[in-house]
């Protein structure tokens, strides 16, 4: 969600984040993610959750075909572009300066044949919801998108409005520090949450939350 330039880093690690654009294979398809981290820093790179969310889909752990799917702070818009491709009806949103980039890399990625669509769309957390349906979407997802802790309480507020007691939602995380547990345990007290994936190689976790009905609260 976050929009941080950052100035060039040395670590190899890194590296690949400053590369002009990343490339994927995932359900037959070959796509090409257009990347600007000088400019828009972290919302303008593909980062490993996006896409250990994106091989957790293509192995069908999660039903998409037909289903109404919105994914926030989508940056590059990698995980919604491949939901898309699997059947999804989705709307890919991040923060306005985020949205050229975005729609950029959705118009040249979706293939014309998709049996999915997807529309780019603008929500920074917590404001204008009323824009959305409230509990409106099958399917809420989410990659890598706690890491700032000044945006947790809006991010909730904005999954608690999308979200019915019939919405999963999915977040691909690196839990880095103590405050990205402390996110979950903030969610835990209005939503169900479990693990239903770990990529060890990468460590990123995948969390399937499901909103609690009122009486359980």
């Amino acid at each position: 969600m976050a929009l941080v330039p950052y100035v060039e880093n040395p670590l190899p690690a890194l590296s690949k984040l400053h590369n002009s654009s990343a490339q994927f294979r995932f359900a037959n398809h070959d796509l090409c993610l257009v990347q600007d981290w000088k400019n828009l820093g972290v919302a303008a790179v593909v980062w490993d959750a996006a896409v250990v969310m994106c091989m957790y889909m293509e192995l069908g752990k999660v039903e998409l075909k037909g289903k109404k799917v919105i994914e926030l702070g989508a940056g590059t818009g990698l995980v919604g572009i491949v939901a898309a491709i699997l059947g999804a009806q989705v709307t890919i949103t991040d923060r306005l300066p985020a949205l050229d980039l975005l729609s950029a890399n959705v118009k040249s990625n979706l293939p014309a044949d998709s049996p999915g669509s997807a529309s780019v769309s603008e929500l920074s957390w917590g404001e204008d919801l009323d824009r959305y349906p409230a509990g409106g979407f099958d399917l809420i997802l989410g990659a890598d998108i706690v890491y700032l802790e000044d945006t947790f309480r809006l991010l909730l507020r904005t999954l608690d409005h999308l979200s019915s007691g019939r919405t999963a939602v999915l977040l691909a995380c690196k839990i880095r520090y103590e405050r990205d547990t402390n996110f979950l345990g903030m969610l835990e007290k209005t939503f169900t949450i479990e693990q239903v994936h770990y990529d060890q190689q990468r460590d990123i976790h995948i969390y399937k939350a499901q909103k609690l009905r009122r009486e359980d609260l």
